[in-house]
Order: C-alpha cells, then structure tokens, then sequence
C-alpha cells in the first residue's frame, strides 16, 4: 500500500511515519510539506519518497494533491498540520468525499476545537474548563483581566499548539509587558492558572463511538530553562497512567461536545489538560490530530497508526476497543536530538 504523510517536518508525522515504517515495513511511506527545510526529507529511511508541497493555502494545493494521489497511487492519507486537517474537512463538506480515504475530524469539531477562543466558547459554563476570557492584542481593558480572573493568571496565543505565547502573569504590568512582547499575536486566552498536574489524552471515534483513550502525564519539558513559562510543547519526562477519573473526563468532555454541535465524532482527539488546588481536571487544549508522543503510546500498547490503517482498509474488526490500561509503570524520555526512550520507573537510576 502507498500512504500519504503531510508535514512530514513535523514531530508528529514524522513519529508516524516512524510508527508506520516498522508495523508496515513493505508500504510505500510517502511524505509531503511545504518547507524545503523540512526535516524528515531528510532522515534516511524515514519515507521512501518525499514531495514539496504548495502551502495549504496556495491556490495549487489541490491540484498538487491530486497530481499526487494518482501518479503514487495513493491509497490513504495521514493529515496532520492543523490547517490541513483544516482544509481536508472543508474539501469534504464541498464535495460530499475526501481526496483519498483519510481519518479526520469534522468540520464544526476542527472550527471549534482548533481556536482555543472558540473552545472556550462551546465548553463555557460547563466547569470542563477554568475561567477563561478572549482578548484582542492592541484592544485590550486591562482591568478586566484582574477583575474576571485575576492574578495569578495563565496567557496563551489563542491559534497555535505547545507552549506559544504562553506565561503565569502575576500582574498587570506583566500582562502589558508580555503584550508588547507579542505584538505579533491577534488573540489571546487568559484562563484561572492551575497549580496541579499536567495531563494528557488520546482518543479514537469512528462515527460518534469511542474507540479507545489513553492517558499520560507530561512531568518534564524539552528545553524547559530557556522558555519563560517554563512549558513548552514537548515533553522531555513523562508518565503513562492508568487513571479512570481522566479517561471518564475526556468521554464527558466529548459526549458534550457532540451534543452542542449536534455532530458525531469522528478521528483522533487530543487533549491536554490540568489539575487545579483540589484535583479537579480542567481542560486547556484539544488537538483536532494525533499528539506528538503518539508513537511513543504505540510502543506500550496503545497504537493508533495501526488502528487507522485497520479502520482505513476495512478491517476495524482488528481494533481493541474500550478504555486502555497499561500493564507496567512505562515512562518515557525525550529530547531534541535523540529517538524517544521507553522505561518503566523501575529503571530509573536511584
């Protein structure tokens, strides 16, 4: 089979064409972005072909798209960058079908979940999240900031994943400095900040059913020191957890979501959430794709590459459904320059 990877610079894409390459290692991986710099065109047998692609936006985007699913012969897709994900919905909702077979969220989910604004809007009132208010760069009442939610505080950039934009401000006068800073972002959320743990979850729906989740808890941060928040998008020490309390949470999360937008689920849901002073889950982001440690999870069980490919060739039979639990403390290490390394907490040096 010929498979389609799309911004195979990225983290994550390139941790599923990975994942992909040793399942499947007679596929034909082919990976496609829009930066001539993009790394994984350049990883020695990470893909077996690779392609420049017009930006998403770019007026010969589809054509390119489809100049390639023919002449590759393409027979499903991995589409991971955001406002792909993004674009493929749409082309779905003019066209009544997908380019090629592919696993993604609707349209009213993406819109909604993809701005952190907008996901702050649809769980609004529901206790799912913390306080959160929008503001506006440049159109700002600062003292509605201290008045609505007060300090401290957690900001972040409203569009955009990992740690941009984001800081605890113990003040106004940080709240102005920081938007000074960040002159060049529109739109921020400023959300209650969390003192507790920072957590994560993966979900599969095929249709409005739950497939499967899993949980893990983000410990320690690549390149934490040079970051002011201290948070940055990937985690460099983490937990998987076999935590009843997240993976009932997230279902609940999404039995909401689906009835607000009267629109089944459907792909993989991402979230990142926090814990605040009394151990209370709040949600802080949800990713319309797969995470970036999500072929870290495949290597402890939780494989949702190989659940697409079955789901995408008809064989969801093949798929174990239902809540998962890992059968060992597995942690994981991380780092810039380095694969990604399973232990259990036995391992650890003491």
């Amino acid at each position: 089979m010929n498979i389609l990877i799309t911004g195979i610079g990225g983290p994550t894409p390139r941790s599923i064409a990975g994942r992909l390459k040793t399942i499947y290692p007679n596929h034909t991986l082919i990976g496609t972005d829009c930066n001539p710099k993009a790394l994984g065109f350049y990883m020695e047998g990470l893909v077996d072909k690779h392609f420049k692609s017009p930006h998403v936006r770019d007026e010969n985007y589809w054509n390119f798209i489809f100049e390639l699913i023919e002449r590759e012969k393409i027979d499903f897709a991995f589409v991971q960058p955001e406002q792909e994900v993004k674009a493929w919905a749409a082309y779905y909702d003019t066209h009544g079908k997908y380019p090629c077979p592919v696993l993604i969220p609707p349209t009213s989910h993406v819109t909604a979940l993809m701005n952190k604004a907008n996901m702050a809007d649809l769980l609004k009132g529901t206790g799912f999240i913390p306080d959160t208010i929008t503001i506006e760069n440049g159109n700002v009442n600062l003292e509605e900031v201290g008045n609505k939610i007060g300090y401290p505080c957690w900001i972040r950039a409203s569009v955009g994943s990992g740690g941009l934009g984001s800081l605890k401000l113990n003040s106004q006068k940080e709240l102005e400095a920081w938007l000074l800073i960040h002159k060049d972002v529109p739109q921020f959320t400023v959300s209650g900040f969390l003192t507790g743990r920072h957590l994560a979850n993966q979900m599969l729906y095929i249709d409005g059913e739950l497939i499967k989740n899993a949980g893990l808890e983000c410990v320690e941060y690549v390149m934490a020191d040079i970051a002011p928040s201290k948070v940055t998008g990937n985690t460099s020490y983490g937990r998987f957890i076999n935590e009843e309390k997240l993976l009932a949470f997230c279902e609940e999360v999404m039995d909401f979501i689906q009835e607000a937008t009267q629109v089944k689920a459907h792909g993989v849901y991402s979230f990142d959430l926090k814990e605040d002073s009394e151990g209370n889950l709040k949600v802080t982001e949800i990713n319309i794709r797969h995470m970036a440690y999500t072929g870290i999870m495949a290597k402890v069980g939780f494989d949702l590459m190989e659940d697409t490919v079955n789901y995408l060739t008809g064989k969801q039979d093949a798929i174990q459904t239902g809540r998962h639990y890992f059968d060992k403390e597995y942690i994981f290490l991380r780092d810039v320059d380095i694969a990604p390394i399973v232990l259990t907490e036995q391992d650890l040096l003491k």
